[in-house]
C-alpha cells in the first residue's frame, strides 16, 4: 500500500509539473524545435553500432522515411516540442552516459536475460487485453509462454516456449484495447522521461499499471530501484538505434510522433 501511495502522489505530481510547464512554455517553443537535430557525422552519440542486429523494435523506421506527416491534431504542440527537447537534454547528459555504462559492465546476454525476465512479468496485462479483444486463443498462447517460460526458463530469464516450442508473444496493452474497439488517439501527449505517447494511450496506462505485479512491492525504495534497473537496460540494449534516429532526424518531435503513431496503429491492427 505504501508503494501505490507514493505512486498516486507521484502522479499527482506528474499532472500539476504537466500544467505548469504547459502554461509557461507557450511562448517559447521555437526554441526548442530542433532540438536533437542532425549533428553530423562527427556526433560521438552515433559513433558505436555494436548491438543493432538482434533487435526489432526500431526496424520500421525505414519504411516511414517517405512518408509525410498525417495532418495530426496536435493542440499541445508547444507543450510537446518543450518536453521533447528536455527528455533530449537529460537524455545526452545522464540517461546515455549511465545506460552506456551499464552496457559496459553487464554482457549482453545478461541483460537481455533480464528484459525477458521483466516482459515475463508483465503476463497479467497481456492475458487480460488479450482475452478483452477476444483474441482468446493468444490468451491461451501467453498462458502456456508464461508458465514454460517462468519454470523450464528460469522465472522469464530465457524463452524456451519460443525457443524449443515455437510459441510467439503476443503483447497487448490497455491502450491498444482501446484502440482495438475504435478509440482515437486523442492528441500525443510527450512524457517527461518517458517520450511520446497520446491521450488514449495515457489513459491506458493506469490499468496496465495496476496489473503489473511489481507496482504491488511494498517497499518504495525496492520499487523504484526495480524500476530503474529495468529503464535502463532495456535502454542499453536499443541505445545505438535511437542513436542513429536521433543524429537522422531533422525535426525529432516531428519523427518521434509520427513513428509512435505508426507503430502504434499497426500493433492495434495486428
Amino acid at each position: 500500500m505504501q508503494s501505490n501511495r507514493f505512486k498516486f502522489y507521484l502522479l499527482c505530481f506528474g499532472v500539476c509539473f504537466f500544467l505548469f510547464v504547459l502554461n509557461i512554455t507557450s511562448g517559447y517553443a521555437d526554441e526548442f524545435k530542433v532540438a536533437g537535430s542532425k549533428e553530423g557525422p562527427g556526433d560521438p552519440a552515433v559513433s558505436e553500432f555494436s548491438e543493432s542486429d538482434d533487435f526489432e523494435a526500431f526496424d520500421e523506421f525505414n519504411e516511414f522515411e517517405d512518408t509525410q506527416s498525417a495532418d495530426i491534431y496536435d493542440p499541445l504542440s508547444g507543450y510537446n516540442r518543450f518536453m521533447t527537447g528536455f527528455n533530449d537534454h537529460f537524455y545526452v547528459l545522464l540517461f546515455r552516459p549511465v545506460a552506456k555504462g551499464y552496457r559496459f559492465i553487464v554482457m549482453k546476454p545478461v541483460r537481455q536475460a533480464i528484459d525477458r525476465a521483466f516482459d515475463n512479468v508483465t503476463y497479467p496485462a497481456r492475458f487480460v487485453n488479450n482475452l478483452l479483444q477476444l483474441k482468446v486463443k493468444r490468451a491461451g498462447i501467453e498462458t502456456a509462454r508464461f508458465f514454460l517460460n517462468t519454470t523450464w526458463g528460469i522465472a522469464g530469464l530465457f524463452d524456451p516456449a519460443k525457443n524449443y516450442m515455437g510459441m510467439e508473444a503476443y503483447p497487448e496493452d490497455f491502450g491498444q484495447t482501446l484502440g482495438h474497439y475504435g478509440a482515437g488517439n486523442g492528441f500525443p501527449i510527450v512524457l517527461p522521461f518517458a517520450g511520446p505517447s497520446n491521450l488514449r494511450d495515457l489513459i491506458g496506462y493506469a490499468p496496465d499499471m495496476y496489473m503489473n505485479p511489481i507496482t504491488y512491492v511494498r517497499d518504495v525504495k525496492v520499487s523504484f530501484a526495480v524500476g530503474v534497473v529495468e529503464h535502463f537496460n532495456a535502454l542499453s540494449l536499443y541505445l545505438d538505434e535511437y542513436d542513429a534516429m536521433r543524429a537522422e532526424a531533422i525535426d525529432l518531435y516531428i519523427l518521434q510522433r509520427d513513428v509512435y503513431e505508426m507503430r502504434r496503429k499497426k500493433m492495434i491492427e495486428e
